[in-house]
């Protein structure tokens, strides 16, 4: 059996009028949103680098860069989508993912089951197989300041390809 691990990180600035998407999941009551090329939802984006950094496939920006005008608004769960079939075209599957959002505000715990959902469900495993937590930064650095979000995903996968 093959295992290997990845991790993924990503950053977005935050500005009012956008709006929030988070692990595929709208944050309705947030007055900002991401600033960034696609939805900006900045947890898929970290999870995405995760599952390729596991395979030494890169980072999402090499397959879905922002100077290509396809991938403008797009959707993150669709490239989340795109990056489980480059998984399983090499013949692995996913174990288990694990996700820490970095937010200060807007307050998120009501939506971490909504977001295990929806992962589990772009990717095909089962929501027992996807952890996401959110944690604030005790307003420091500009998480605290409100100015962004970071995210950190880990993911495992493996094959018994040998």
């Amino acid at each position: 059996m093959d295992i290997r691990t990845g991790q993924g990180y990503d950053v977005h600035a935050m500005a009012e009028g956008l709006r929030m998407w988070l692990c595929g999941v709208e944050v309705k009551d947030s007055p900002v949103g991401f600033v960034a090329h696609s939805d900006g939802d900045v947890a898929i984006h970290a999870l995405c680098d995760a599952l390729l950094g596991a395979l030494a496939l890169g980072d999402i920006g090499h397959h879905f860069p922002d100077t290509d005008d396809k991938w403008k608004g797009v959707d993150s769960k669709i490239l989340l989508r795109e990056v489980t079939a480059m998984v399983r075209e090499r013949g692995y599957e996913i174990s288990n993912v694990d996700v820490t959002i970095a937010l200060q505000a807007p307050k998120i715990g009501y939506l971490i089951q909504d977001m295990r959902q929806s992962l589990a469900s772009v990717m095909g495993i089962e929501v027992s197989r996807v952890s996401v937590k959110a944690t604030t930064t005790e307003k420091l650095g500009f998480v605290g300041r409100k100015e962004g979000c970071e995210v950190w995903a880990s993911a495992l996968v493996f094959s018994n390809l040998g």
